[in-house]
């Protein structure tokens, strides 16, 4: 167990919607009894074509190819930071922790996979590493998701709930001082795969969703699907858009812009569904790539205007706060302190969760 109250960590994410690797190198410091944070400088790098074709293609692969990739994606990482520190002339890192990228996310199997070998990022550059965050909590009868929540519990006190919009929307709340969270929807994942049917990565801004108008067909289909999750709150995957959301995208036939349209809809509505219950007024942080998109948000305000405020932070928050949170998981890691809660994930126990390689005193 570490009594250090101050550290400075890289953490590293990758995200489902494959926008490229965030790396972000935070002060965490226990100060007043609270934990207070700083993100000093942060960064992402875009996936080439190559490592996108390679990320997305990885749950087809035999276990040698897949071993071998895990290795070589470790490397990378590991180079990547590598050069972060030296651009950023950064000193007296004392770890990285890294989420990984996920591969397979089947907790119901009692499997999930994050891509990304701790021992080959250790390797790289020689800094202690923290990584395979979530397998301890699967292992406890856990959904292994979300991990955010340990963080917004403890560093974004001030605000009622924190909603990240990334490849999917999760939320997370006290309730009687108990946390609760859940992933609620597909949002990037969905908007992006319709703009790649317009040939872009991304729709900005939402400007062709603001073109579309909602078709209340495709809006119920979306609705009904939504139920399911609703019903067992699963930990939301790749696997279970393709499944699930992405057959009902591809059977409408209406244009692109009306399924953007109607796709933002839903993602308003089941977010409104999903928020507290409550006559209080909420204030909701908004972090993830789709407190970027201007017209997701600006419909969302309206849907939600009489249950609270959304509230969008400095640019450093909203795209970083995911890459911040997994080092302070790391934090609580090497702390000995409990980074992943049973109340979020339905594991049989609390737990601290992340292998740790290349520390001076074994954890």
């Amino acid at each position: 167990m570490n009594s250090k109250d101050k550290y400075k960590v890289i953490g590293l994410m990758s995200g489902t919607s494959l926008d490229g690797v965030d790396i972000a190198c935070c002060t965490l410091k226990l100060w007043n009894g609270r934990w207070v944070y700083n993100i000093d400088v942060a960064h992402t790098v875009s996936y080439s074509k190559s490592w996108i074709k390679k990320l997305s293609t990885a749950h087809e692969l035999d276990g040698i190819s897949l071993a071998l990739l895990d290795k070589e994606y470790g490397k990378y990482l590991g180079v990547l930071t590598q050069a972060f520190i030296i651009k950023n002339k950064l000193r007296g890192v004392d770890f990285i922790a890294s989420h990984g990228h996920t591969i397979f996310h089947q907790p119901e199997k009692n499997l999930t996979y994050q891509l990304g070998s701790g021992y080959e990022l250790h390797a790289a550059n020689g800094l202690p590493v923290i990584f395979d965050f979530r397998s301890l909590d699967v292992a406890l009868g856990g959904q292994g998701a979300p991990l955010v929540p340990m963080g917004d519990k403890l560093l974004f006190q001030e605000y009622d709930g924190c909603l990240n919009l990334g490849g999917i929307a999760n939320i997370s709340f006290d309730i009687k001082t108990k946390r609760q969270a859940f992933d609620i929807c597909f949002v990037n994942m969905g908007l992006n795969y319709l703009a790649s049917q317009l040939g872009m990565g991304f729709d900005k801004n939402g400007a062709n969703a603001n073109k579309g108008e909602v078709n209340a067909n495709l809006l119920a289909a979306l609705e009904k699907c939504q139920l399911k999750f609703k019903d067992s709150r699963p930990s939301l995957s790749y696997e279970i858009f393709s499944s699930t959301i992405k057959p009902i995208l591809d059977k409408s036939k209406i244009s692109v812009e009306d399924k953007l349209a109607t796709f933002v809809e839903s993602i308003g509505n089941e977010i409104l569904k999903a928020l507290p219950k409550g006559s209080n007024r909420l204030s909701i942080l908004v972090t993830g790539g789709g407190a970027l998109n201007s017209f997701l948000m600006y419909r969302m305000m309206e849907l939600i205007e009489e249950k609270g405020d959304l509230i969008i932070p400095e640019p450093d928050v909203i795209n970083y706060k995911e890459a911040l949170i997994f080092s302070f998981l790391g934090v609580l890691r090497v702390r000995g302190e409990v980074n992943c809660l049973k109340s979020v994930t339905g594991a049989k126990s609390d737990s601290s969760g992340g292998m740790a390689i290349g520390f001076k005193n074994v954890l």
